[in-house]
């Protein structure tokens, strides 16, 4: 195992390993860390009881985050005709059919959501070996391929994410930036940890969910109270009432 630098090393010293905090220590204990010389993410890790080999187990769907991400997202719209300046006057940064298909083809991928209408996905579908390892490739279930294209792409600008079990069962989701006030983290991650809950799949068997973790970008993990799933944000205000 690699040797962690000094500044990962002080902040791991800040926690209890023994021990799971509680969604608002948690974030506080991330706030307290020692930053890195950029903003860094703030990311839950949440690991499910779902068995993914089984498709009725698998979890996949969005969450509109009320703080956003901290960041622009790009977003590329795969359109034709007025769903194409529906695109464009919705603030869609890359907006073509044909043309934008070949560009992705050739190596182009710089953009963080990929949207398309029905009508594009026979062509669209060819690229699913490409933005299908990226977590880009349009997908009806997420509402990324849809008529709504205008609404689609601002709710993709305002901090609506995608989110998906991997092929261990576990859950990655960005909540936003280190620097983000404690609260606003503190209702992004509620955002999620709801959602998750929502979603779950008729077919779960056992324990929902095992473990959560939120870590930073380059800091260590903090273990979260996975039974902490719902009300999250009102028990931090009675308890500051």
């Amino acid at each position: 195992m690699p040797r962690r630098g000094k500044r990962y090393r002080r902040n791991l010293a800040l926690v209890d390993r023994e021990r799971t905090y509680s969604p608002a220590e948690a974030i506080a204990l991330l706030k307290r860390f020692e930053p890195a010389r950029f903003d860094e993410t703030v990311e839950v890790a949440v690991r499910t009881g779902l068995n993914v080999r089984h498709a009725d187990q698998q979890l996949r769907g969005t969450v509109a985050l009320p703080h956003g991400l901290g960041r622009e997202v790009t977003v590329a719209v795969f359109a034709k005709g007025d769903a194409a300046k529906e695109a464009e006057q919705a603030g869609a940064d890359f907006v073509g059919a044909e043309d934008l298909v070949e560009r992705v083809q050739n190596g182009f991928t710089d953009f963080d959501v990929a949207i398309a209408t029905p009508d594009m996905m026979p062509l669209v579908g060819k690229l699913g070996r490409i933005l299908g390892p990226q977590g880009k490739m349009p997908n009806p279930r997420v509402g990324t391929v849809t008529t709504e294209v205008g609404k689609a792409v601002a709710d993709a600008k305002a901090g609506k994410i995608e989110y998906r079990t991997d092929r261990s069962g576990i859950v990655h989701v960005p909540i936003g930036k280190l620097s983000f006030h404690e609260r606003a983290l503190l209702e992004n991650y509620a955002a999620v940890i709801e959602e998750i809950m929502r979603a779950k799949p008729a077919a779960a068997k056992g324990r929902y969910i095992r473990s959560i973790t939120i870590a930073p970008t380059m800091g260590p993990g903090i273990k979260v109270d996975p039974t902490r799933t719902r009300d999250i944000v009102e028990e931090v205000a009675a308890a500051a009432a």
